[in-house]
């Protein structure tokens, strides 16, 4: 077999993609990297409005692409968004599962239905999708490529002054998740890996970054910035591609260096 040049290796022409929170910040940006490297996608969140302006933003930059509202805290809307992407694009290649949710509140007063909200969200929903598209998908093809989103927040506990036990949990879940899937659907040529963000500007964290600061939260890291709206892509086509086709049960901090200081 002759080597593939680099451009080869990354390019996703012919391949298929569904990514659940794609509507907006990092799910849309890693849909972007995707779309860009050749992918026919298919996005989900929960509100048709913002996918159809994702959509047409993606369109717009010469993607193929199309939506499916979905509830990711629904077992039955999991297992419907399988099946519909599935039928529409005739098989999943690459899954993003990227929905989440976060809620700040002190561990002894934190809500339990709270609690329950964001470990079904960002945990359970990942498995459920991840099962459905495998058994349906991938594993009758011969393999695929499933990106979890986790983040520096699963990697140990916060800073003074953030309050969020539910989230941090739920991330290193999703770590772990992503390492035991990997060992064992390896023999289904399935590789599973996890991108751990660190502060991106987005709605999700738009109230911390208020709260502690964002130039203050820009000086922690050693390179002195936070995320930006290029800096999930590169890791997502290395995971998603060819490119990577040796690695998996990985995860890697995308954080301005943030958890080599704070020993993640």
């Amino acid at each position: 077999m002759t080597p593939r040049t680099v451009h080869q290796l990354f390019n996703l022409q012919g391949k298929t993609a569904l990514v659940t929170g794609g509507s907006r910040g990092l799910g849309l940006q890693m849909a972007h990297a995707l779309g860009e490297a050749g992918a026919r996608l298919i996005l989900s969140s929960r509100k048709a409005a913002d996918l159809e302006e994702a959509t047409r933003e993606l369109k717009a930059a010469g993607i193929d692409a199309s939506w499916i509202a979905a509830d990711g805290q629904s077992e039955a809307d999991m297992q419907r968004l399988a099946d519909e992407a599935i039928a529409r694009l005739g098989r999943v290649d690459i899954l993003v599962n990227n929905a989440g949710a976060a809620w700040g509140a002190p561990a002894e007063d934190h809500p339990i239905d709270a609690w329950d909200k964001v470990m079904d969200l960002n945990v359970r929903s990942y498995f459920v999708l991840s099962q459905r598209i495998a058994k349906q998908s991938m594993i009758p093809h011969g393999g695929g490529s499933i990106i979890n989103t986790a983040s520096i927040a699963g990697l140990g506990g916060n800073p003074k002054g953030m309050t969020t036990i539910a989230y941090n949990t739920s991330k290193g879940a999703v770590i772990n998740f992503t390492r035991a899937l990997a060992a064992e659907w390896g023999a289904h040529h399935i590789r599973v890996n996890a991108v751990c963000p660190g502060f991106f500007p987005s709605k999700m964290t738009a109230g911390t970054l208020k709260a502690m600061g964002e130039d203050k939260l820009a000086q922690h890291a050693p390179l002195g910035r936070l995320g930006d709206d290029e800096d999930l892509k590169g890791l997502t086509l290395l995971f998603a591609s060819d490119a990577g086709k040796h690695i998996t049960g990985q995860w890697m901090a995308v954080d301005g260096g943030v958890s080599i200081i704070t020993g993640g």
